[in-house]
């Protein structure tokens, strides 16, 4: 009896591998890794829509959503965190609005006079201005601050992750997204 019964498991063993079963030792393929759609342009067509909004980046697409309602009514391009400054995934709400957001951290060393560019790109934290030379940070218009030290705002668009964690949006966008958020509004950022 023993030898009859495993002789019927083995038939069914290999049938379900011929059908490629769930025991047949194969993992499930993992989904593919979202890409970014540099092709597709980003949009706007809020206007008459209702509901609460709510905004979703998708890091691995380098896209921003804005939701009125559950529809999404807005598309964008982004630009999110560059390695060793990755935009963290998470659950946010806006915690602040600044339309003319200025950054007290990253920006540029000028001239004290001319206002000329002594240094671009600095870290404000990591280097003290040279003499004869000022602070002037990095302009963040629209921004809206989803976490300490991380927010939405308009900026320069490589085409790939290069910000410091913030996330940049094309001028136009950035001012849909601000004009139509309000503090407490979710921002959901997707890895």
């Amino acid at each position: 009896m023993n030898r009859v019964f495993l002789v019927r498991i083995g038939i069914v063993c290999m049938l379900l591998l011929a059908l490629g079963g769930c025991i047949s030792g194969k993992k499930k393929a993992k989904p593919a890794p979202a890409t970014p759609r540099p092709d597709v342009p980003s949009y706007w067509k809020g206007e008459g829509a209702s509901g609460p909004p709510k905004i979703v980046i998708a890091l691995g697409e380098q896209r921003a959503y804005f939701y009125r309602g559950g529809k999404v009514v807005g598309e964008a391009k982004i630009s999110s965190g560059r390695s060793g400054f990755e935009t963290p995934p998470g659950t946010y709400h806006v915690i602040q609005k600044d339309k003319d957001h200025v950054s007290n951290l990253y920006g540029d060393f000028i001239d004290e006079f001319s206002g000329e560019v002594v240094k671009s790109n600095v870290d404000i934290s990591k280097e003290n201005p040279p003499d004869g030379t000022l602070f002037r940070g990095a302009k963040m218009p629209y921004f809206l601050r989803f976490q300490s030290g991380y927010g939405l705002h308009a900026g320069r668009l490589p085409g790939r992750r290069a910000s410091h964690g913030c996330v940049r949006l094309p001028a136009s966008m950035a001012e849909h997204f601000f004009n139509n958020s309000e503090v407490g509004t979710p921002v959901v950022v997707e890895d």
